[in-house]
C-alpha cells in the first residue's frame, strides 16, 4: 500500500471553518480547522490519528493505508486479522484446502446480517470479488486479486475459491477490506450515513480533512465491540500528531518523527511502541526518459549511498538498512550467504566510473530533481542523498509537495526520482515485487519494464513448496536489484504512541491494529 487514489464517492462534509474560508494553521491542529477550538473529549471514544484523510468509504476504490485502516474497522471478510496482525476466523468459522493448494473452502457462519436486515452468503463474496476484478472496474486493487481464478458459492454457508497458483498467503488477502462483505444490495452505499456495515463499526460521520466517526454495528455478529465509538482524525505531519498525542487530544498516534524518539522514551516509557514491520523505504527512478533510462546512472548513484549511516544515524529508530524491496522476515524460508558490502570508497570509485562511461562527469554533471512529500523525516533523507552525491559532480534539486500531489506526479511519471516505498498488503514477497512488473499499470512508479523479471516472479508463484517459493521470490528480487529502478533505503519499522489507558495493544509485523481488538482500561 502507498498511492493514495481519490474517492469514487461524493465529497465528504466540510468542517464550517473551511467552508466559509478560513484556513488557519496551527502547531497544535490536527489540521487547518479541526483544533481552532477544541472540542471536549467523549470518556467513551477512542481518538486515533491517521497520516492522512481516507480517499474513499469504498474498500475497492483506493489503496492508500488510511482508507484500508478506516474499511477494516467497517468491512468484515471470510477472514479478519487480529490483534498480532494474522488471519484468523471472521464471518467464515473455518477453512480447508486441498493438497495443491489450488483449491480453498471457507464455511460461511450461519445468520449473518448486514443492519438493513439482506443475508450474508457465500454468494456476497461471490459478488464482491467480480465487481473488484470487472474490466470496467478502476480499482487500483485488481491486482491484488490476481491469484484468484474464480469464486463459486455451494449454497449459502459454503464459498469455494480457486486458484491461478499456489498462494499460501490466501487466508491474509481474504481478510483485506477489498474482499470482505459489502453492502452492494444497496447502490449508495457508499454516500449513506451511517454506512451499512459487516463489521464491528459503521461509519456515522467524515468531515472532509477533520474527522471520522464510527459508532457500534449493530448487526455485527459477535454483539457489542467493546468501545463504543471509533474517532480517526488525519494528522499529515508526524510532528503535528505527537503534540496532539502530548497534550491528550488523542489516545493513539501511528507516527511520531524520529529525531524525537530519545526524548519521548525518556518521558513516555512503555507508550512508544517500536517493532519490525513489513515495509522497504526507497525512492523510484523514472526509468521512462534520460538520465535514468540508463542502468550505468541508476547503478551509480545505488552504489555511492551509504544506507547504514542513514539507518544507524539518521534515523535510529531501529530501521534497518536494505538493499532490496522485500524485507527478510518474507524470505526467511530461503537461507542465502550474503556477503557484505564493499567499502565506501571502493564503491565511490565505481560509481565514478559508470558515470563516466554513461557520459557524465567535471564537464557534464549530472542534474535533476529529487521529490518528496511533506514530511519531516522525508526531507532528512533528499537532503542526505543529495550530500552524499555531491562528491560525485552530481547535483540534485529538491522538491516538496504534499501527499495527493506527490503521489499523483508519480503516476504520471512526472519525476525524475521520487520518494516512495511499500507497506506490504499481505506478508508475500510477491506483494513487494509484483508493483515492479511491466504489466502493473499506473503503481509501477518507476516505469520499470524487464521481462526477466516478470517470468522470474511467475515462475516463483507456481512453487507450493515454501522453500522453492522462498528462494524464487529472492531471485526475483535479486534481478530487480541488478537493473535498479528504485533506489531501497532501509525496511520501516513502526512508530506508535498508545495511551496507557489503552489495552490489547500487540506489536506485530502488519502494524495492524483493529479497533475491536482495543479496550479501555477500567
Amino acid at each position: 500500500m502507498d498511492s493514495p487514489e481519490q474517492p469514487s464517492s461524493p465529497a465528504p462534509t466540510l468542517p464550517p471553518c473551511c467552508a466559509m474560508g478560513g484556513i488557519l494553521v496551527l502547531a497544535l491542529s490536527f489540521s487547518s480547522c479541526s483544533a481552532i477550538t477544541p472540542q471536549p473529549r467523549d470518556p467513551d471514544t477512542l481518538v486515533r490519528l491517521a497520516d492522512d484523510d481516507i480517499k474513499g468509504i469504498d474498500p475497492q476504490s483506493s489503496s492508500d493505508l488510511a482508507t484500508m485502516r478506516v474499511a477494516a474497522d467497517q468491512f468484515e471478510g471470510v477472514t479478519r486479522l487480529n490483534g498480532k496482525g494474522i488471519a484468523e476466523p471472521g464471518l467464515a468459522q473455518s477453512w480447508r484446502t486441498t493438497a495443491d493448494g489450488l483449491t480453498w473452502q471457507f464455511d460461511i457462519r450461519t445468520g449473518l446480517r448486514f443492519p438493513d436486515g439482506p443475508a450474508i452468503s457465500a454468494a456476497s463474496f461471490v459478488a464482491v470479488w467480480k465487481r473488484l476484478v470487472d474490466p470496467r472496474s478502476p480499482s487500483p486493487l485488481q491486482d491484488l486479486a490476481r491469484p484468484i481464478a474464480a469464486m463459486a458459492a455451494q449454497g449459502p454457508h459454503l464459498l469455494i475459491v480457486r486458484l491461478r497458483h499456489p498462494a499460501p498467503h490466501l487466508p491474509e488477502l481474504m481478510a483485506h477490506p477489498a474482499l470482505a462483505a459489502l453492502p452492494l444490495h444497496r447502490p449508495g452505499w457508499a454516500t449513506e450515513r451511517p454506512v451499512t456495515a459487516s463489521g464491528a463499526y459503521r461509519l456515522s460521520e467524515w468531515v472532509l480533512n477533520d474527522h471520522i466517526r464510527l459508532e457500534r454495528n449493530p448487526a455485527w455478529h459477535e454483539g457489542r465491540a467493546p468501545i463504543a465509538g471509533i474517532e480517526w482524525k488525519p494528522v499529515s505531519d508526524s510532528l503535528t500528531g505527537m503534540r496532539a498525542f502530548l497534550g491528550g487530544q488523542a489516545d493513539i498516534a501511528g507516527e511520531f518523527p524520529a529525531s524525537r524518539l530519545r526524548s519521548l522514551s525518556a518521558r513516555l516509557g512503555s507508550a512508544v511502541h517500536i517493532a519490525p514491520y513489513r515495509g522497504s523505504y526507497y525512492f523510484a527512478f523514472n526509468t521512462r526518459r534520460p538520465p535514468f533510462n540508463d542502468v550505468r546512472i541508476r547503478r551509480a548513484l545505488d552504489l555511492a549511498v551509504d544506507r547504514v549511516w542513514l539507518s544507524k544515524s539518521l534515523i535510529a529508530t531501529g530501521v534497518s538498512p536494505a538493499t532490496s524491496v522485500v524485507p527478510p522476515q518474507l524470505l526467511h524460508d530461503c537461507t542465502e550467504n550474503s556477503s557484505a558490502p564493499s567499502p565506501l570508497k571502493e564503491r565511490l570509485e565505481q560509481a565514478r566510473k559508470l558515470l563516466r562511461e554513461a557520459g557524465y562527469g567535471p564537464t557534464r554533471p549530472l542534474h535533476f530533481s529529487i521529490r518528496f512529500n511533506s514530511d519531516t523525516d522525508h526531507k532528512r533523507a533528499a537532503v542526505a542523498l543529495a550530500a552524499m552525491w555531491a562528491p560525485l559532480g552530481v547535483k540534485a534539486d529538491l522538491l516538496n509537495s504534499e501527499a495527493s500531489l506527490h503521489f499523483a506526479s508519480l503516476r504520471r511519471g512526472d519525476f525524475d526520482l521520487a520518494r516512495s516505498g511499500w507497506i506490504g498488503d499481505v506478508s508475500a514477497p510477491e506483494n513487494f515485487l509484483s508493483i515492479h512488473r511491466s504489466d502493473a499499470g499506473p503503481a509501477n512508479y518507476s516505469g520499470f519494464a524487464n521481462s526477466r523479471f516478470d517470468a522470474a516472479l511467475d515462475q516463483a508463484e507456481q512453487h507450493a513448496n515454501p522453500q522453492r517459493r522462498a528462494c524464487g521470490m529472492r531471485k526475483a528480487a535479486a534481478i530487480l536489484a541488478e537493473d535498479a529502478p528504485v533506489l531501497p533505503l532501509w525496511f520501516y519499522v513502526s512508530k506508535s504512541l498508545v495511551s496507557d489507558h489503552v489495552a490489547g495493544w500487540q506489536d506485530n509485523l502488519a502494524n495492524a491494529h483493529p479497533s475491536r481488538t482495543l479496550w479501555f482500561k477500567q
